[in-house]
């Protein structure tokens, strides 16, 4: 489960594939990397954000958010799109100024 906040990279990534219908082989061609820093695709499938739902081939198959990866979204969405002084106040619970 995941217990760190979710990085921009990981919202950005979530909100790719919310967007639209995604499939496997699209994912992989846009997200997909051999840097063992950026790991944003095993990150989302470990942490239960992101599923694939089969549809013959692999590379076929859709790529749709999970309950709890749109729960994440919809909760982060608004401090990621938030100026940085918004972002913190809100997550203090009170209104900048």
């Amino acid at each position: 489960m995941h217990t760190q906040p979710i990085s921009p990279l990981m919202m950005q990534f979530l909100t790719w594939v919310a967007a639209g219908p995604r499939s496997y082989g699209d994912t992989m061609e846009a997200w997909r990397t051999t840097c063992p820093r950026m790991t944003v695709w095993e990150d989302a499938v470990s942490e239960g954000l992101v599923r694939l739902e089969a549809n013959g081939a692999k590379n076929d198959c859709r790529v749709s958010l999970t309950a709890r990866g749109r729960t994440i979204l919809a909760a982060e969405a608004g401090t990621f799109g938030a100026e940085p002084s918004q972002a913190h106040a809100e997550r203090k619970g009170s209104r900048p100024g």
